[in-house]
Formats: C-alpha cells, sequence, structure tokens
C-alpha cells in the first residue's frame, strides 16, 4: 500500500499551508519595521542626549518621578516643585496625573537612568504600529497596511516626540491604536483595558476617550458611546477635581490656561455653549492653528475628513487651540503625538469608505503609496530629518567644556543646572532648574554663553551668576560659558 496521500487529500491543506507562509512574511515585515523605527527613534533621543540637547524641563522631571516609583516611595519631582515653590517633595501626580509612568520603574532596577527612558519611549511609539497595520489590513489589504504602518512610523508628531525628551505622550499612540483596532475587530475587551489605560497617561485624556464614546455614538453603537462619554467626562472631573488636589495641585492645577474662557471647567463649558461662534474663531486663529490643523490631515491625503472616526481627536485638538499657551498650537513639540493614531486610523478608515465607492480603480493601493510618500516627504522638514544631518551627532563646540563641567559636580549632592545639562547630572544628582530663582543649592552649573530657559533675557543669566559670588559662592570652573559654582559648607 502506498505511503502516499492521495492528490485529493493533500488539495485543501495547500492553501492553508499558503496562508501560514503569508501571515508569517506579513509579520516578520512588520516586526522589521517596528525594530527599526525604535532604533531610529532611539538615535534621535540618544544623540540629543549625548551632546547636550536634552533638557532638565521635561527629561529630568520625569527621571526624578520615574526614580521614585523604583524605589517604592513617591514620585516627587524636586525640579518641578522647587520651580513652584511647593518645595522638595512635590509630587508629580499634582502637575500632570500620569501614574502610567510608573511601569517604567523595572527599567530603573536594572540600572537604566533618562537614557532608558528615551529608548521606553521609542519602543512605544514603534510599537503603536502594530495595531495600525491590523486595523488597515482588515480594511484596505496586507500591502496598503504595511504602507499606512511605515507613513505612521515617520510621521511628523512622532518624530517630534521622539526628538523631544521624554513624555507621558508615549503611551497614547499605542493605546488609542489598541482601542480603536479592538473596537472595529468588534472584540472590545482589550480595548476597554486600553481606554483605561489612557486615563492613567494624563488629567485629560478623558476627552480623548469621550470623542471616542461620540464616534462610536455616530457609528451607531450608541449604548457603548453613550457608556464612554459618560464615564470619561465623570474620571476628568475626579481626576481633576479630587485626585491631583490630594497629591498637592491647586483647584485647576498648574497649567490652566484658559482664563479668557473662565476659571473652572464648568465655567468653560458654558462659556463655550454661549458663544460656539467665539470659540470656533479662536480655534482658527492665529494661523498657525490652520497651518498645525494642515499638517496633521495633510499626511493622511485628508481622508480622515471622510471618517466620523476623527470626532475621537477633536476635543484634545479643541483643549489646546482653546487655551492661551502658543507652544500648544504649534506643530514643533510633542503635543500632536496624542492625536496621530488616531487620525491615522481615521485615515484608513476614510479611504476604505472612498475604496468601496470606486471599488474597480485600485483607490486603496494607490491612496496607501500616496499616504506613504507623503510622510516621507515630511521627513527632512521634522526631527528625523536631523539625522540625514552629519553635524548633529558632533554636536556644537561647547559640548566638550559642558562634559567637563558635569564632571565637577559630586555624586549625591543638590545641584542647580542649566536647562540643557540637568539630564547630564540627573542619576546621580537632585537636579534643579537653574534660573532667575536661586535655590540655595550647595552646587550651581550656569552658562553665560547661551540663552537658557527660564530665563527672561540672557543678561540675567550673568546677573545671576555674579549675585551668588557676592553671595559666598565660589568658582570652581569656568570654560566656554560653562561656570560651576560651589558654596562652601
Amino acid at each position: 500500500m502506498s505511503a502516499t496521500a492521495p492528490p485529493e487529500a493533500v488539495a485543501p491543506v495547500i492553501p492553508a499551508v499558503m496562508d501560514v507562509l503569508r501571515r508569517r512574511r506579513h509579520g516578520l515585515a512588520l516586526g522589521a519595521l517596528v525594530v527599526l523605527a525604535a532604533a531610529i527613534y532611539s538615535l534621535l533621543g540618544l544623540v540629543k542626549f549625548a551632546t547636550f540637547r536634552a533638557t532638565t524641563f521635561d527629561l529630568v522631571i520625569f527621571d526624578q518621578a520615574v526614580r521614585g516609583y523604583a524605589g517604592f516611595g513617591a514620585p516627587t519631582e524636586p525640579s518641578v516643585g522647587m520651580q513652584y515653590g511647593m518645595g522638595m517633595d512635590f509630587i508629580q501626580l499634582a502637575d500632570h496625573f500620569s501614574p502610567i509612568v510608573a511601569l517604567l520603574a523595572p527599567l530603573y532596577w536594572l540600572g537604566g537612568g533618562p537614557q532608558s527612558l528615551i529608548v521606553a519611549q521609542a519602543v512605544l511609539f514603534a510599537l503603536a504600529a502594530i495595531p495600525i497595520w491590523h486595523y488597515a489590513e482588515r480594511r484596505l489589504g496586507a500591502v496598503p497596511a504595511h504602507l499606512v504602518a511605515v507613513a505612521y512610523a515617520v510621521s511628523w508628531p512622532i518624530a517630534q516626540a521622539a526628538g523631544f525628551d521624554f513624555h507621558e505622550a508615549a503611551f497614547v499612540p499605542l493605546l488609542s491604536a489598541i482601542m480603536i483596532e479592538r473596537f472595529d475587530a468588534r472584540r472590545p475587551l482589550l480595548g476597554v483595558l486600553a481606554a483605561a489605560g489612557l486615563l492613567l497617561v494624563k488629567e485629560d485624556m478623558g476627552l480623548l476617550l469621550a470623542g471616542f464614546g461620540m464616534y462610536l455614538v455616530v457609528t451607531r453603537r450608541r449604548l457603548e458611546g453613550v457608556a464612554f462619554i459618560l464615564f470619561s467626562l465623570g474620571a476628568l472631573v475626579v481626576i481633576r477635581s479630587v485626585l491631583m488636589p490630594l497629591a498637592g495641585a491647586s483647584t485647576m492645577g498648574f497649567h490652566w490656561a484658559y482664563g479668557n474662557w473662565g476659571a473652572t471647567l464648568g465655567e468653560v463649558a458654558v462659556a463655550i455653549l454661549r458663544d460656539p461662534l467665539g470659540a470656533l474663531a479662536q480655534s482658527v486663529s492665529p494661523m498657525v492653528k490652520v497651518n498645525t490643523l494642515a499638517f496633521l490631515l495633510w499626511p493622511m491625503a485628508l481622508t480622515a475628513l471622510l471618517s466620523p472616526l476623527t470626532l475621537a481627536a477633536v476635543p484634545l485638538v479643541a483643549e489646546r487651540f482653546l487655551a492661551d499657551r502658543p507652544q500648544w498650537w504649534e506643530p514643533g513639540h510633542h503635543y500632536n503625538a496624542f492625536v496621530v493614531a488616531i487620525l491615522v486610523c481615521a485615515g484608513v478608515d476614510g479611504a476604505a469608505r472612498l475604496a468601496k465607492r470606486f471599488p474597480e480603480r485600485g483607490v486603496a493601493t494607490h491612496w496607501a503609496v500616496a499616504v506613504c510618500l507623503i510622510g516621507l516627504t515630511l521627513v527632512p522638514r521634522f526631527e528625523l530629518g536631523k539625522l540625514l544631518d552629519p553635524g548633529y551627532y558632533d554636536g556644537e563646540p561647547h559640548i566638550a567644556a559642558a562634559r567637563e563641567a558635569v564632571t565637577m559636580v559630586p555624586d549625591g549632592v543638590v545641584v542647580e543646572a542649566a536647562n540643557n545639562v540637568g539630564p547630564a547630572l540627573t542619576a546621580r544628582t537632585t537636579v534643579l532648574l537653574w534660573g532667575p530663582q536661586g535655590y540655595d543649592a550647595p552646587w550651581v552649573v550656569a552658562d553665560v554663553a547661551r540663552w537658557s530657559y527660564p530665563f527672561g533675557d540672557f543678561g540675567a543669566q550673568q546677573r545671576r551668576v555674579d549675585e551668588a559670588l557676592a553671595n559666598g559662592y565660589r568658582k570652581v570652573f569656568d570654560r566656554d560659558g560653562y561656570i560651576v559654582l560651589n558654596r562652601p559648607s
């Protein structure tokens, strides 16, 4: 009897094997993209750290908080506390409600420091490509999904965030993409868990979830949508009005920026309802806001405008544009990373709707190629483009002096450090931000050759050094503008 299986028995197996091989091939390609993206983001941040371009506000802030969690203590931020006049024991949760950063504490058990936060952020940003790919693959097919994943990986909001120290925004693209993808797959349990995780990222994440609830309502998942809206807005009020004040915040926190609308969340909501046209006008003025909106929508070839999923991003964008902080409106900082995964998925959804309307024209593939090319053309304009410049890796000539200056400060001391110097010291000292207000720290690392945040004018930096010398500090180092001062005990 022959051991060879009959052809009719083998035939059904062949498609299954081919499907497994195809899935494995796509999985390997996606995995390679995630690894490559994480490496590129890490390189961007680590070079910035090594060349004294990272800053005390905000890399040292998060290093101090995570270091507190790693020691099984409170996430204190002496740098922020002294800046606010709240003391050395100021708790991070009073500044921004970001308990999720405690998940990074194990990195410090392994000897990590601020560099490990940079790498962790890079990995988190890169991992979001996985749920984005699955969402796009379900809507458009595997090959277009790869192009979408590349478009996300090179997107300018991720580039700006990866190139600007570390922030709690690192968690948002991954969690929001998981939430969107799982609800789209009609398997919402993991999506609900991701939504709960978002509430631990920052005090305003309830707005994102409320926007996602509106999306669920308009896509005929009304019960789930209403539940999302009510729960997220309730969580927003509890976090801002109860939990943050318990940690030491004022009633509306330290970052209230809506004085022209009201002094509380309720007053702002009523004022906007009374004057919606005024709110709309402020949302597009000055022109930089329009530019930011254009930059947010153009990378997906404007198809996000065809998707109700864009509603999920509206509350967070409105929160920024109605504020009186110009840095919140611009594309230069990390704030747009909070909505990038939403808008990428919304773009996919909009393209899928177009593809259904024009099924014979290859819309999905052509659109995916276009958004991938658009993303690549924007790379030189934003932070990732710096990696293409050989000079980025060398840093400025004064960096050698900065490296020598930090070696003059002994371990375990409190030091007031210029904004770009603090990250190099935070692993072995308690860093406070050097500014116009002195804190009587035993050590000071000043920079009088370049403007340093938070000084209002350049001359104030030299005056600050002169005052310290007049008050008993002695100069122990002076080179290329970096001055190290010590107050004898």
